[in-house]
Formats: C-alpha cells, structure tokens, sequence
C-alpha cells in the first residue's frame, strides 16, 4: 500500500503520519523536499533584497560609487543564496545522518522528520521577517527567542547570541523530534530527551560562535578595499 505525502497534512497529524510510515510505502515526499528547498532559497533572497543584514553594504556606495555597490549586492546575494542551501541542508541530511547514527532508525524516515524541521525554522524566519517589514527595522534578536530578555541583564554577547537560538520554535521542534524518534527507536524517554536537548543545545553554541565572527565587517573591508583600489 501507499500513502501520498502532505507537509502541512501530516505537519498538524504526525499521529497519521506515524503509522502510515510504519506500515506503508510513502510517495510524493521528493517533490516536498524540493518544494521546502524552493520556498527557503526564495525566503533568503527576498530577506537579502529588501536590506536585512546589509547594512554594511550600505557605506561602499558613498566610498565606490555605483559600480562597487552594484557588485557587492551581487556578492552579497550569491553569498546567502549558498548559505540558504548549506543551512537547509544541514538541518535536512546533517542532523538525520546524526541522529541515525545515535538512534539507529533509517535515514529515510529520520529525513522526512527533519523536512518538517526545516519547515519550522522557515516559518520562524518567514513570521520573523514580516514582523521586520510591518515596523520597518530590523533587531539583531529575535523576538520568538530568550535573546531580548537575556540582552537586558546580561553584559556578554555570546550569551546573548546562545539564548537568541532558544526561541519558541526550538521547543516545538524538540517536541516534533522526541516524538517521532520515539515511535521507532527502543530508546528510554528519558534519555532520547537528554539527546535530543543536548544536540539542541550544541548548535545553539555553534551558532552563538559564529555569530561572534565579525563576517559583515570581514566582507565589508575586501568589497571596500577593491573600490578604493580602482
């Protein structure tokens, strides 16, 4: 037998989908991958366009003029294209290889968990941005996470930078991901929770890193130094 397979359907029925994956063969799941893909690459592009995270880009007009400009939103552009798919990828194959490693279930019913991984953090992203685009500005936190709140008493950046990845959306994902590896691993609930928190946990560190990496500037001073060398 075989069921086809619906994002949103089975994003609000995981219990359907649950059973559905232990006793028939599902089709259609390519083309959601690919639709997912699409709509993130898509998500990433329009974020770029209308100005999120360029700001530095913004001074190379008054130094370069108009070509060194051009050439840097090009750069730009390219660039978070290629981080769109490395992130999206690494959330989608990335984790599933991880946690079939850890959990022993089949990477291909640990893929179709993390499609709906991607889906979350594209929807955090998605509500995220038209927030930005309604008040017109843009928070280096987000408003779903402990960020702004860890931002009013906390001194350090890394901190804040931690607890900006521990949004709403992180716990639903936990929940998502316990869940479903529950329904096809012999594991105790109470050590696939300490997994799944502690892998959690670990990106966040990550993530809260490379956010400390000056990159924006790093672009900025190789885009700024070829416009003032021509």
């Amino acid at each position: 037998m075989f069921f086809d397979f619906r994002f949103w359907r089975y994003f609000a029925n995981q219990h359907e989908l649950l059973n559905n994956l232990g006793t028939t063969t599902m089709r259609g799941f390519k083309k959601r991958v690919w639709m997912v893909g699409f709509i993130g690459l898509l998500l990433f592009v329009t974020q770029e366009m209308w100005g999120m995270n360029t700001q530095h880009i913004t001074s190379i007009f008054s130094v370069g003029g108009k070509d060194p400009y051009v050439i840097a939103r090009l750069t730009s552009l390219i660039g978070i294209m290629l981080w769109a798919v490395i992130y999206m990828a690494f959330h989608f194959f990335g984790i599933a290889f991880l946690l079939n490693r850890i959990t022993g279930i089949t990477l291909s019913k640990l893929a179709v968990l993390q499609l709906f991984v991607v889906g979350i953090l594209l929807l955090e992203k998605a509500l995220l941005f038209i927030i930005f685009m309604m008040l017109g500005v843009t928070t280096p936190v987000s408003l779903f996470s402990f960020g702004p709140l860890a931002a009013t008493f906390m001194e350090y950046p890394f901190m804040v930078y931690f607890f900006n990845q521990l949004t709403i959306f992180t716990a639903l994902i936990i929940a998502f991901q316990i869940r479903f590896i529950r329904a096809f691993t012999e594991i105790k609930p109470v050590l696939l929770f300490f997994i799944i928190i502690g892998i959690n946990l670990i990106m966040a560190l990550i993530t809260a890193t490379v956010g400390l990496l000056p990159l924006e500037e790093w672009f900025f001073r190789v885009i700024e130094g070829g416009a003032l060398n021509e």
